[in-house]
């Protein structure tokens, strides 16, 4: 497939629509996504080809979305490498052995491509089953991964992940730059596989100032999308307002925006690149007539930019009612 509606935004070509898709669109707020994952834990549900496939074609069935993103997490590589973690209910990651030294540093392991199999197997029955609609696939980002490492799990402040930074440098990059090599080797993996484009997270990176991002990430993430080609490449964070200039340095074809700063706003932040976002995901929560003013509002300002991937600012909220969803998605193909 070399011409369905994300890659041609992705490349600022013509599209009739802007293509839409929703982070963590395969999820809790589906019925049929609680329904299948009962008993089965998170890591699990990854592991599972066949529960994978299921659970990522459940919305663009529910909602006709343009795009598919695998069903993964970003820790999967991680835990497939060799580390000792989990995905705690209610919590979210928890390593058993956070990263502290250098020697800590040395003991983390490569990424063996097979390690991932499942991954390329998952995205081989999804392509049977896709048709037109894009596939997507998705890895955390050098910085985000290693602020899960250093602080043992979820963290606000990300106090010893700064710590780390600043205190340690030689360790810091040390360690990024082995997650980089983890990162890309789960990204090729899912390219190789066929994945129509590519998403890296870098959740947490709007926590950093715009030095800090450049000093102690940019040259990791860098690494990273420089190490995929002939597919487009996403990049996205929260709170990355100030960020985005450096974050489209970093090499990706599109860049996503959190609801916090208007399209047309970022599209002269970062010109020429095509952008990703941004409706936020609270306003789902409100009247359909705010919510319909609300997605214009973003259409329009998206014609700012060169492409524009219609998306919500950040993930979708558990309690999101799914027909609004639907009801987005329709009124986004009818602009």
């Amino acid at each position: 497939m070399t011409d369905n509606l994300l890659r041609l935004a992705a490349r600022g070509q013509a599209v009739p629509h802007p293509p839409v898709w929703f982070m963590r669109q395969a999820g809790r707020s589906l019925p049929e996504y609680r329904a299948v994952r009962a008993g089965i834990g998170m890591l699990e549900s990854c592991r599972r080809p066949d529960l994978v496939c299921e659970i990522t074609l459940q919305p663009v069935r529910r909602h006709n979305v343009d795009a598919a993103i695998l069903f993964s997490d970003i820790v999967v590589p991680l835990q497939a490498a060799g580390v000792d973690l989990d995905i705690v209910a209610g919590t979210g990651p928890v390593v058993a052995s956070p990263v502290a030294t250098m020697a800590d540093v040395d003991s983390l392991p490569a990424l063996d491509p097979q390690a991932v199999g499942f991954v390329a197997e998952s995205i081989r029955l999804l392509l049977a089953e896709l048709g037109e609609t894009a596939l997507i696939g998705f890895a955390g980002a050098p910085f985000t991964l290693a602020s899960y490492l250093v602080e043992g799990g979820p963290s606000r402040h990300h106090v010893k992940t700064k710590a780390l930074m600043y205190g340690a440098p030689d360790v810091w990059h040390a360690l990024c730059a082995r997650l980089a090599d983890i990162t890309l080797t789960f990204l090729q993996v899912q390219a190789e596989a066929g994945v129509h484009a590519v998403q890296l997270f870098d959740s947490w990176a709007g926590a950093l100032s715009e030095a800090d991002y450049r000093r102690f990430v940019l040259p990791h993430s860098r690494r990273v999308l420089d190490g995929i080609a002939g597919i487009p490449k996403i990049h996205f964070g929260v709170g990355t307002g100030e960020l985005l200039p450096a974050m489209a340095e970093a090499g990706a074809d599109v860049v996503g925006v959190d609801w916090r700063t208007p399209l047309d706003v970022a599209a002269g932040r970062v010109p020429g690149k095509a952008l990703q976002g941004n409706l936020d995901p609270c306003v789902l929560f409100a009247p359909w007539e705010v919510v319909e003013a609300e997605v214009r509002r973003v259409v329009a300002e998206g014609r700012k930019a060169p492409g524009h991937i219609f998306n919500l600012g950040h993930g979708v909220m558990p309690e999101t009612d799914p027909d609004v969803l639907t009801r987005v998605v329709s009124l986004v193909h009818s602009l």
